[in-house]
């Protein structure tokens, strides 16, 4: 339970329409996500505001493909 809380923390952003992606996410997939998906959305975090909003709109591609999957959830949400 202490590392859905600390994620959930971590996807307190500096702009608003980051946390509500980020916080719907935690809800609706964290939970179900395999270790390696864990290790992505971790990765996807430590990215800065502006770069992550990019890949979530679309306007910027994937670092490492493997963030895929996590970030198509992400555009879900």
């Amino acid at each position: 339970m202490k590392e859905f809380e600390r994620a959930r923390w971590r996807c307190r952003r500096g702009m608003l329409e980051l946390d509500i992606i980020l916080l719907r996410f935690m809800d609706k997939h964290y939970r179900q996500l395999s270790t390696k998906e864990l290790l992505q959305f971790d990765r996807l975090l430590s990215l800065s505001d502006s770069d992550l909003w990019d890949m979530i709109c679309a306007r910027k591609s994937a670092i490492d493909d493997d963030q895929l999957p996590v970030l198509k959830l992400l555009q879900e949400s």
